[in-house]
């Protein structure tokens, strides 16, 4: 399976969207510094995740949901349990 995810920085607050293969390793991966992007910002917590049938699917929703770089809708889809896309 697929997972697009949404990681929140317990040190910022930030919220960061990712897709891969195997959540636990790249949350390991998130909160090990190993990801430049968010390195600055560790630890990280895995808010939600979602599966999907292929990662070209879970690609397409993750850079369709980072063109939106909306907080409130980030946290709308975290207060819901999933993700919805058109």
């Amino acid at each position: 399976m697929c997972y697009v995810y949404i990681l929140q920085s317990l040190k910022t607050s930030r919220y960061y969207i990712g897709s891969t293969l195997d959540i636990d390793k790249r949350l390991e991966k998130h909160n090990s510094g190993y990801v430049k992007s968010t390195k600055n910002s560790v630890p990280w917590k895995l808010e939600m995740s979602q599966k999907y049938s292929s990662i070209t699917v879970a690609k397409q929703i993750k850079y369709r949901l980072k063109k939106l770089k909306r907080k409130d809708y980030i946290e709308k889809i975290i207060d819901d349990g999933y993700i919805k896309m058109r």
